[in-house]
């Protein structure tokens, strides 16, 4: 059962106001919504499902589970970190996870109370980059939050990103961006569990479109975000 402080804590990290630039980035939507793909409340539902459950957010839920599962492991979590910054399809994704993972970790190391696994983690990658789903996992575990909550809020979190960059790039209105997160809401639900049971090794992702959208957003003529 998550408590009152729990689920407050969980809110901070997962707010848009959390200072990691994540309304920077829209994982190749931007590009998707100008190539016709993506036009409506159905299909954008579609598009971020099917990278929920094929692309980043599956591959990040179950490294996250994972690098909540290593505890104060440190080589385990460097292992982790450099296998999630190398499973990114494209550099603007790449980016999108890193930085983000280490603006996150600065924050909740200055914001949240102190954490010797969380301070050994930063020293560790130091000059390395920090993904964000691995620092998300540390956090978790170094708080002693429930991961399945967390695992929710991190996907649920993923998921509004992009509804939010969709609402203005369609553009879509408010309440089909909102119809959108309640679309999203089961597929969220059927992932956590299967991320928890999911061994690494059976970890990968079949999304060679979105990869595509971002490949192709790194050329495109106008832009209003960063992936």
């Amino acid at each position: 059962m998550t408590t009152s402080t729990e689920l407050y804590r969980l809110l901070a990290w997962f707010s848009p106001s959390y200072p990691i630039g994540a309304f920077s980035y829209s994982h190749g939507v931007e590009y998707a919504v100008e190539t016709g793909r993506v036009t409506n409340v159905t299909t954008l539902t579609q598009w971020i499902a099917h990278i929920l459950r094929h692309g980043a957010g599956w591959v990040d839920a179950v490294l996250l589970k994972e690098a909540y599962a290593a505890g104060d492991d440190m080589a385990r979590l460097d292992e982790l970190a450099d296998l999630a910054a190398a499973w990114r399809g494209t550099t603007e994704m790449a980016l999108e996870s890193t930085q983000q993972g280490g603006s996150y970790l600065s924050v909740t190391r200055a914001a949240w109370g102190q954490s010797s696994t969380l301070d050994a983690f930063a020293a560790l990658r130091d000059d390395k980059p920090v993904p964000l789903c691995v620092a998300v996992g540390v956090a978790a575990g170094a708080h002693k939050l429930g991961v399945e909550t967390v695992l929710a809020a991190y996907l649920h979190a993923f998921a509004a990103n992009l509804v939010s960059a969709a609402v203005r790039l369609i553009p879509l209105g408010q309440t089909d961006g909102q119809r959108t997160l309640s679309n999203l809401m089961p597929v969220v639900g059927s992932i956590v569990p299967c991320a928890l049971a999911c061994a690494l090794e059976d970890c990968g992702t079949a999304s060679p479109m979105v990869d595509l959208t971002s490949m192709m957003h790194e050329t495109q003529y106008t832009r209003l975000f960063r992936s």
